[in-house]
């Protein structure tokens, strides 16, 4: 049977301990580097589209446009998900991570000869976002179920802290560098981000521990069903994730950033680096105090209050003339939207059996990638009709609507205390 190293008398929780457990590590910087090279590829593909649309259209044609990058990189997942849980719990799983880290290269490739050869188009632009999704599709749930794999459970809620942090880290350093690179070319920041996601497959390939789960007997229709029925009955993990999903979805302003960039703020390039910057700022402050002090109790509580400030923060960023005040919005939205994360995924972890985290993650990831790509669909759409600015405060206002309604219909997510 598969096991973790959990098993034995210790129950280790400090930072070094964590860091004695090589595979960890190794799993750890794949996630920075790949965090990093997401990151630049999206700050380029957001620019580039908006670039090339305007071309021949308006603003407001120009921001739909961005948005449909969300809703293409969305479909696959809305579409593989399923399958994607299904086979992060019946095969090794750092060898599905590895063909999504290949997956992605080839994308990442095939950007920087678009660029630099310039055959750019709308429609290649969103054929590999769609491309690109559907590796993401299988790497959200393979990789979530490996990471509790390579520590033993007391360091789990440090490890997602630790994990949350190499996102943010990369979410702070990835636009900022896109940004540079964009003042230079495309091609060079996708040039860059292949070069990560090689620097990722090897790091992962590296990983010597078992990383084969304990397969459950059934069939895939079998397990995909037991999945589907855990995380609706499980009326924790189904309130945390449905949360986040219609929370982000409707706050998601920051899929609008090339639009406030060029058009709202007028600061080019280099602004919007900060711009995406700001919330990996803000996430990062917050989540290196997690990981020297996690969450003891009051999760539920703090879960809710990390959406509503979330909320609010969005409508100030939104209503933001100015650009150090735009960062700084999105700075307290990104910490927010860090604390009540980092409370989801633990509660989430702790919860669920080994032997069907790649299922849940898969639900999970279907939630996040409808709250994240879905959301930039959505705001491009209130764009289209509203404006970036009104799409903005629509956002926040929806999801200062959401906590309310969520807090009252999951009495048990809210009471959620410690996480242990």
């Amino acid at each position: 049977m598969t096991t973790t190293p959990s098993d034995g008398a210790a129950e280790p929780t400090t930072l070094r301990e964590l860091l004695k457990r090589r595979d960890y590590v190794r799993f750890w910087i794949a996630r920075v580097a790949a965090t990093l090279g997401v990151q630049i590829q999206s700050v380029a593909l957001g620019w580039q589209m908006y670039a090339v649309a305007r071309e021949s259209m308006d603003v407001k044609q120009s921001a739909f446009y961005v948005g449909l990058i969300g809703l293409a990189a969305f479909i696959p997942v809305l579409l593989l998900s399923p399958f994607a849980g299904e086979t992060a719990d019946r095969h090794d799983r750092r060898k599905v991570l590895l063909i999504c880290y290949i997956g992605e290269i080839g994308t990442a490739v095939t950007l920087a000869a678009a660029s630099i050869f310039d055959f750019a188009s709308i429609p290649l632009l969103l054929l590999l976002s769609a491309l690109f999704g559907a590796s993401r599709a299988f790497m959200g749930p393979s990789s979530t179920a490996l990471g509790p794999m390579l520590v033993p459970r007391s360091l789990l809620p440090r490890a997602i802290a630790w994990n949350s942090l190499a996102w943010q880290g990369g979410s702070i350093i990835g636009p900022a560098v896109g940004g540079l690179l964009l003042s230079h070319s495309t091609g060079l920041s996708y040039s860059v981000t292949t070069v990560l996601y090689v620097l990722a497959l090897v790091s992962v390939f590296l990983i010597r521990g078992d990383t084969q789960p304990v397969v459950q007997a059934g069939s895939r229709w079998a397990l995909i069903k037991e999945g589907m029925v855990y995380t609706w009955t499980n009326k924790i993990v189904f309130g945390a994730i449905s949360l986040d999903l219609f929370a982000v979805l409707l706050g998601g302003a920051t899929a609008l950033l090339p639009v406030f960039a060029r058009d709202v703020l007028h600061v080019g390039p280099d602004g919007f680096g900060l711009l995406r910057a700001g919330p990996a700022i803000g996430a990062t402050l917050v989540a290196v105090v997690l990981a020297s002090r996690p969450i003891r109790s009051h999760a539920g509580i703090t879960m809710f209050a990390g959406v509503a400030v979330f909320g609010a923060a969005t409508i100030v960023f939104g209503l933001s003339k100015s650009l150090p005040l735009s960062v700084f919005a999105l700075a307290v939205l990104g910490g927010a939207d860090m604390l009540s994360v980092y409370v989801r995924q633990t509660l989430v972890q702790i919860v669920t059996p080994d032997n069907m985290r790649g299922r849940v993650a898969a639900v999970s990831s279907l939630f996040i990638g409808a709250s994240n790509e879905l959301g930039e669909f959505e705001s491009g759409v209130v764009a289209r009709f509203l404006g970036p600015v009104g799409a903005a405060i629509f956002g926040g206002v929806g999801a200062l609507i959401v906590t309310g309604v969520w807090a009252k219909l999951f009495p048990a997510l809210r009471k959620a205390d410690r996480l242990e």
